[in-house]
């Protein structure tokens, strides 16, 4: 397993295991078999609702003896509801507390959208519509959140702190008040949606990028949010490089992204394909070949809440100019 080296040494391993839509009965087989294969890296978030579950994967895990817990990296968000900053340590410790852990390596602000507060006890997750109708926006500036997120760190609960879904101009703009920096920034970025300017601009930082969504539309396609005309995966330059390197077309998508210095965070639900995303370090892609997934750049982003809010909840939350 690869790895991100932070100033201080620590590492952030590659690949990772991402959570999300992993459904509620499988998701400690499946997190206590992938730390059995060999993953250390878990993406969470409160808003997959499954965090108690993963969890018992850790659990289960740990009390095998297939690893310690300072061997995991283990990474959950605030969700939209909680930004306001009397409400951000409460919705980390819920986190901690269902992932059965004392603290984070990583916590995130999962979306530069703030939303009311729903109390645990009436909905938790309460997603974007708290189970009624959508939510609208509540104006809390995002350096309120932020702060209150630099007081988890102080406190004890979390190694460190980031943000996803942000552009390269608010990503500037946290960094100039920001008293801890962000360690990372988890952003959807596949070969249709390369964003080249974020990642220089993230290295330039020395800050580290999770990239969700690393095979595009494949997450994508039940939620009815992507076409499977769509799919990166039968992109020709793909199947030409992996029938070369007798990998898959999965395997190429990850050895590209962490070809260029980001860390992906597949999600699967199918033993075969853990032990595949793994499978990632006996081939290397040449200049030419990265290049050429590189060009394959269409600018198209599925997970978009200003697309998905409008189509799903008639709700317009744009955060992407």
């Amino acid at each position: 397993m690869s790895a991100h080296l932070f100033p201080d040494g620590s590492s952030f391993p590659s690949p990772g295991l991402g959570t999300w839509k992993i459904p509620e009965d499988l998701t400690p087989q499946i997190v206590h078999e992938a730390i059995e294969i060999g993953y250390r890296h878990l993406d969470c978030a409160c808003d997959y609702g499954n965090e108690s579950f993963v969890g018992q994967g850790i659990k289960s895990a740990l009390d095998a003896g297939l690893c310690s817990r300072d061997d995991l990296w283990v990474t959950s968000k605030l969700w939209n509801t909680y930004h306001e900053p009397q409400h951000v340590r409460a919705a980390c410790e819920k986190s901690l507390a269902d992932l059965g852990l004392d603290y984070l390596d990583l916590y995130l602000v999962h979306f530069p959208i703030a939303l009311e507060f729903v109390p645990f006890n009436e909905m938790y997750p309460p997603g974007w519509t708290a189970g009624k109708d959508a939510m609208s926006p509540i104006k809390v500036p995002y350096s309120d959140t932020w702060k209150a997120m630099e007081e988890l760190v102080d406190a004890g609960l979390v190694k460190r702190i980031g943000v996803c879904n942000l552009t390269t101009s608010s990503l500037r703009d946290v960094l100039s008040y920001a008293r801890i920096k962000p360690a990372a920034h988890q952003i959807e970025l596949h070969p249709y949606l390369t964003q080249n300017a974020m990642v220089r601009y993230c290295q330039e930082e020395d800050i580290a990028i999770t990239a969700f969504s690393p095979f595009g539309a494949d997450s994508y396609l039940p939620l009815d949010m992507a076409g499977e005309n769509e799919r990166v995966l039968t992109n020709p330059v793909l199947l030409k490089i992996a029938e070369a390197h007798e990998r898959t077309p999965a395997q190429v998508a990850l050895r590209w992204a962490m070809h260029r210095g980001t860390i992906p965070i597949p999600k699967t639900q199918s033993s075969q394909h853990l032990r595949e995303n793994l499978d990632l370090f006996e081939f290397t892609l040449s200049e030419e070949e990265l290049a050429a997934i590189t060009a394959l750049d269409q600018h198209r982003r599925f997970n978009d809440p200003a697309v998905f809010g409008e189509n799903a909840f008639n709700t317009f939350y744009p955060i992407f100019d």
